[in-house]
């Protein structure tokens, strides 16, 4: 049963379970802000498969050990938290280039192939992999049969399409690690272009809400 979940599906009912507790704590004192997801959605089917530029960005963030063997979902997955209507505070016209910029590649879930240079190497699970994993990884539910291939694994990683700038040297990159059905961390953060590669820009007040929990 655990397999035919949408992974897509169960990753964005535990976002929208996360963040909810944040609406609600500030309806008694700020106006309505209108949902994200209805108003704005994000991973709709049909994006086809990710930019190649994509690749470069993430496969230069992995470049030193985790720790853990990587797993990664081919389908992107990413949320823009809502609070106070976004976790972005966009405050330059770069920002909000950005911001623009990756709202609008992740309108709908792209398709990732084995097409990153890790020097560690990695997984590409499907769909119906990944909801095993994540199942595999569950302490609160009955494993499937066949989990003995996913023990190595202690997350599956949800990447979003990353929204880039139109000098190509700056993005917005997100990463959901799951360890289970309702155990995960991730968010979004800012990535910048020296010297020919990708690394992690500092964190600043634009992307600073934007990391999470559960």
């Amino acid at each position: 049963m655990w397999v035919r979940v949408s992974v897509i599906a169960a990753v964005l009912l535990l976002l929208l379970v996360r963040f909810a507790w944040l609406r609600h704590a500030r309806m008694t004192s700020l106006p309505a802000i209108q949902d994200r997801s209805v108003t704005s959605p994000l991973n709709r089917p049909g994006g086809g498969s990710a930019p190649e530029e994509a690749y470069a960005i993430y496969s230069a963030l992995y470049q030193q050990p985790t720790g853990e063997p990587l797993a990664f979902s081919e389908d992107s997955v990413t949320d823009i938290p809502q609070l106070d209507g976004s976790c972005l505070k966009p405050s330059t016209a770069e920002e909000r280039e950005l911001t623009a910029a990756f709202e609008a590649a992740n309108r709908q879930s792209h398709r990732w192939e084995g097409r990153f240079t890790i020097p560690a190497g990695y997984q590409l699970l499907t769909r119906s992999e990944a909801a095993e994993a994540q199942a595999c990884l569950d302490n609160h539910a009955p494993h499937p049969a066949n989990c003995n291939r996913y023990k190595p694994i202690r997350h599956v990683r949800f990447l979003g399409n990353p929204g880039i700038n139109q000098t190509h040297t700056r993005a917005l990159v997100s990463v959901v690690r799951m360890c289970g059905a309702y155990c995960g961390n991730g968010g979004i953060f800012e990535v910048e272009k020296t010297a020919a590669t990708w690394r992690r820009a500092d964190t600043t007040d634009f992307t600073r809400n934007c990391s999470w929990m559960y």
